[in-house]
């Protein structure tokens, strides 16, 4: 998702100062025309706005805290937005710390996933303020194209935990009836093209496919590889799961769509994209 956000901030004429522990995304950024830092404080230091893609709570946190931190090293008036999805409470947290040392603090969380990522059409749901929202909303729009300002800091996380907790249904749904059909003598792509003009039809049918051969840009065209990971699922779920413990909100189906994707990162599948459900429920994937 980052190596995307980057490519497209640089179409778009914005200087672009990256960093990141894995060295072979920052080589690829490089060669697309960004430069690179050796740390974060060096980056945060340098720049007018700072966007984080991180992939849990405590990363996040970790990384705007500290004196090695975002905040500590950012010079006052920076924008700092980060799009990671990691629930409500910690976008609670740091938003204060950032505001104490004069800097702009919004979550702006994405939908739309890679092939949105690659075509620069994200949507951004942005927690803030209004005035916030507008000062980070022409920099989004070099990624997106849709910003959404859903209320006070953590809105943004609500509306995203929301979202994906619902596609991960969605996309279990799809799958047990692709597989269905296909058990049943039904092809596939002619099941999936059913759907799409029927009450069926979703974006994971329309855009994201589980089964292979169907659309040609699904990761399922390419061994579930470079997509969405069925552990970020999982950890994802996990934040719904959580929040409705919290406001007592019953999750029958969004409880159950974690323990299958645990269950599938259990059995080895952890890095393969979340539409890999149908391979496993065809029994050709997993330990």
């Amino acid at each position: 998702m980052g190596a995307n956000m980057v490519s497209n901030l640089l179409k778009k004429g914005n200087k672009v100062v990256v960093y990141d522990i894995n060295k072979d995304a920052v080589k690829a950024a490089e060669s697309a025309g960004a430069t690179s830092t050796s740390s974060v404080a060096e980056l945060s230091a340098g720049v007018d706005a700072v966007i984080t893609m991180l992939p849990t709570p405590d990363i996040v946190k970790d990384t705007f805290r500290g004196p090695k931190g975002i905040i500590a090293n950012s010079k006052k008036g920076t924008i700092l937005i980060d799009s990671s999805t990691v629930g409500p409470d910690a976008p609670k947290e740091l938003a204060p710390e950032a505001q104490a040392k004069g800097l702009t603090f919004v979550d702006a969380p994405v939908t739309g996933a890679v092939p949105a990522a690659k075509a620069g059409t994200l949507t951004f749901l942005v927690g803030g303020t209004e005035e916030e929202c507008k000062k980070v909303k022409d920099l989004l729009l070099c990624m997106g194209k849709h910003v959404v300002h859903c209320g006070p800091t953590g809105m943004g996380q609500v509306a995203k935990v929301c979202n994906n907790m619902a596609l991960a249904i969605n996309m279990i749904s799809t799958a047990e009836a692709l597989m269905l059909g296909k058990r049943l003598g039904l092809n596939p792509k002619l099941m999936n093209d059913i759907l799409n003009i029927s009450s069926g039809r979703s974006w994971c049918t329309e855009i994201y496919c589980p089964a292979p051969n169907v659309l040609e840009t699904a990761p399922s065209n390419n061994d579930y590889e470079g997509g969405f990971m069925v552990d970020l699922i999982a950890k994802d779920l996990g934040l719904a799961t959580q929040c409705g413990t919290n406001v007592k909100s019953p999750l029958a189906l969004g409880s159950q769509a974690q323990q299958i994707y645990l269950t599938m990162s259990h059995q080895g599948m952890g890095r393969k994209d979340f539409s890999s459900i149908y391979k496993y429920l065809e029994g050709k994937m997993g330990k």
